[in-house]
């Protein structure tokens, strides 16, 4: 059973493009390299990751796709393409070459159009991945549910996976709007959900593993032991209780598990998703 770290990043620190690294975020103000990742992988039990873009650029894919190729730990990459450029075609084309690159994501949370992921040539876009079988990861917050809804329902061959489950609002336990248009994108069954980037939604400093509980039972119960899996969302975790604080969390949500349900949640469901 290989255990996969399904979601995290490695950046070569710069201010002008990690502007979104606020003071509050020192801890994450350098260089994250595999180098810095692949010992805590070990450590936890982890046999493998999936890294995914944190910047918008061809270069960021490459960069990402550089470190897969000299790693064996890295097993998938996730990058950017511009899912509407008029030569997208030709670039998914030339993409082929690389066997680790599995998807794209777009950092759609910040475009102000909330309505971004509908436009008809980003639509367009969603339809070449499928055809050259690419997955996406949705990066949203949970006033994008809805919209998200419709891309899924748009495209039911395409495979999507929601992630840090739409980063409902822990912090404040507030959970019924969130609940209700989770439950619905997850009725689409080409739609997995990635257990991650929950602690930072909690009150990095005081947060209790009890927090987590009711936001675990909706994405476990909405989406099935199937489309559920693991990410540490590594670098970004150490802003509250790091990758053994996440581990600790999740650990002991999964306790209850079947070791066949646990098997598919730590790695299984990751390494079918994304063709590991």
């Amino acid at each position: 059973m290989p255990k996969i770290d399904a979601h995290q990043h490695f950046w070569i620190f710069n201010p002008v493009r990690d502007s979104w690294i606020n003071e509050e975020m020192q801890v994450i103000k350098r260089d994250f390299l595999p180098a810095d990742l692949l010992p805590v992988l070990e450590q936890n039990g982890i046999d493998g990751c999936v890294a995914v873009q944190a910047d918008q650029s061809e270069a960021e894919t490459l960069f990402l796709l550089k470190h897969a190729a000299e790693n064996p730990g890295v097993k998938g990459v996730v990058g950017w393409v511009d899912l509407k450029a008029n030569n997208l075609e030709e670039q998914l084309q030339h993409y082929q070459q690389y066997d680790k690159l599995k998807g794209f994501r777009h950092v759609l949370q910040s475009e102000p159009d909330k309505q971004y992921m509908l436009q008809p040539q980003f639509q367009k876009g969603i339809a070449s991945l499928q055809k050259h079988g690419y997955t996406y990861d949705i990066l949203i917050y949970p006033e994008h549910l809805p919209y998200a809804e419709l891309l899924a329902g748009g495209f039911p061959d395409q495979k999507f996976v929601l992630d840090h489950l739409a980063k409902p609002p822990i912090k404040d336990q507030q959970i019924d709007g969130w609940k209700k248009d989770t439950q619905a994108l997850a009725k689409h069954q080409n739609v997995y959900c990635k257990i991650s980037g929950m602690l930072t939604e909690a009150d990095w400093n005081s947060w209790k593993t009890e927090d987590f509980t009711a936001y675990l039972d909706v994405v476990f119960n909405a989406f099935g032991i199937n489309r559920v899996m693991f990410g540490s969302d590594w670098p970004v975790c150490l802003l509250a209780g790091g990758y053994e604080g996440t581990m600790q969390v999740i650990k002991s949500y999964c306790e209850k598990l079947s070791a066949t349900e646990q098997a598919l949640f730590w790695g299984d469901n990751a390494v079918k998703f994304y063709g590991l």
